[in-house]
């Protein structure tokens, strides 16, 4: 019953999003000749154009199904099927602009493909965020559950039972657990190892979560013998699941399996281009809009106190890399630069210190760094040598933040850790962000710096 809903769901999934991105490009049409022109749109929607796009819709339905999106998984993230959709309909859009081009056809519109990109990207996703809303209800009420045998008895099977009954909305429903000892929290014993192609004959479930302990991991050729001759779908909880990250890479040398155990998104090289390329641009732009901003700062240091306008102080970058960070000075000379963590109440700050500090503006210098490629405009925090030695022996997995380039901003320093606060909750939240980058993730967090995040804790002097 399962395979047979999930058929017609795809189904479904599959002509509407077709005929949903079509629309969308009539639309666009209509907003962009009748709203914003008074002309008849239908006079500029020539054969020649209807046609590219009706290709057009035809591989945006292609690209949507090569890239899963049709697929069975009710575990898939929204961020991810969302990056998916509004990365194919801008691949889209480009490519059938540059058609329009090659085919010297003269009737269409930039303006209309732009508004066809948005408006095809927010059809698609409302209607697939509202049918997963519509399916999380009924799956609450009872309705098309997803029937699971767990195999195995001790504490991973626990941890999988309590994960799907705190999350009903995913529709599982464990109908019991083979295992050799009986654990209370795990449902119905439905009996032990040697009985697994029996059970799974009577209760024929829609599949087999496979958790055992690593005393027991010899019976899995039975196991998988017993899921294969009857039909059933397997997964397979290892008993290392704690030390695996989110999302980790498998690749194969011979007959080996190796699981990169530290893999980012930014690894890719592509990704890491583009990244690049956002901070180039973003870095010089941002350069020149604060430019007099930078030369009033740079006036108010001079005259607040002794001491050079820059503070150019040596901090640890990607791969464990020193590079010499700039900051306007906001404090006195006193000899501790490289080893004193400021505070709130730190005496060395100078009046005009304080209130740069205040509104982030020491940090302005920064983007120097950045187009330099010492920095990303968005990454963990930088520290100077002596907190990384002492960090890297007290806090488990700090040196991973070193993965990537260090950042004026980052994920940390928007939620409100900066500055005098907790380094582990710090570290925490920077594993988070280089485990799950995105261009997105990015763009939000320079939003969520720009309105709000630059404003800090830091008392000001009077």
């Amino acid at each position: 019953m399962i395979k047979r809903n999930q058929r017609l769901l795809n189904a479904f999934n599959l002509v509407t999003d077709g005929v949903l991105v079509f629309l969308s490009y009539l639309c666009a049409l209509w907003l962009r000749f009748d709203v914003l022109k008074g002309r008849r749109s239908v006079q500029m929607a020539s054969p020649d154009v209807v046609g590219a796009v009706l290709c057009c819709c035809a591989a945006i339905v292609l690209a949507y199904y090569v890239l899963g999106l049709y697929g069975y998984d009710r575990l898939r993230r929204r961020r991810e099927e969302g990056l998916r959709i509004l990365s194919v309909n801008a691949v889209a859009t480009v490519s059938l602009m540059a058609l329009c081009y090659l085919m010297r056809m003269v009737d269409f519109s930039r303006l209309a493909l732009a508004l066809f990109w948005m408006i095809s990207s927010g059809l698609v996703l409302f209607k697939r965020f509202t049918l997963r809303g519509i399916l999380a209800y009924y799956r609450k009420k009872g309705y098309n559950l997803k029937h699971v045998v767990i195999i195995g008895s001790g504490q991973l099977a626990y941890q999988y039972a309590q994960d799907i009954a705190r999350h009903p909305q995913l529709g599982y429903v464990a109908d019991g657990y083979i295992g050799d000892a009986r654990l209370s929290g795990l449902g119905k014993y439905l009996g032990g190892f040697a009985q697994i192609e029996t059970i799974l004959e009577e209760k024929n479930p829609d599949e087999v979560v496979v958790a055992l302990d690593p005393k027991d991991i010899h019976i899995m050729p039975d196991i998988m013998a017993a899921a294969d001759k009857e039909g059933v779908r397997l997964s397979l909880i290892p008993f290392f699941n704690d030390y695996i990250p989110r999302n980790p890479s498998i690749v194969s040398l011979g007959q080996t399996k190796l699981i990169d155990m530290r893999v980012t998104p930014l690894d890719d090289l592509g990704w890491a281009m583009v990244k690049r390329a956002m901070d180039i641009v973003g870095s010089l732009a941002l350069i020149l809009v604060f430019s007099p901003v930078m030369l009033a700062v740079a006036i108010g240091v001079r005259l607040s106190s002794p001491g050079p306008i820059l503070f150019r102080q040596e901090r640890i970058g990607k791969n464990k890399k020193p590079f010499r960070m700039l900051k306007f000075r906001s404090m006195r000379i006193t000899g501790t630069e490289n080893t004193g963590w400021s505070t709130n109440a730190d005496p060395r700050k100078t009046r005009f210190g304080s209130f740069i500090r205040k509104f982030s503006l020491d940090e302005l210098p920064q983007f120097f760094n950045v187009l330099k490629g010492d920095m990303s405009l968005v990454g963990p925090r930088p520290e100077v040598p002596f907190h990384v030695r002492h960090f890297k022996e007290e806090v488990p997995l700090y040196l991973l933040r070193q993965q990537v380039r260090p950042g004026i901003t980052g994920w940390a320093q928007v939620n409100g850790l900066r500055g005098d606060t907790s380094i582990e909750e710090r570290v925490k939240y920077d594993l988070w962000y280089i485990e799950n980058w995105s261009i997105w993730l990015d763009i939000r967090i320079l939003l969520m710096t720009a309105f709000g995040g630059m404003v800090n804790k830091e008392s000001v002097r009077l």
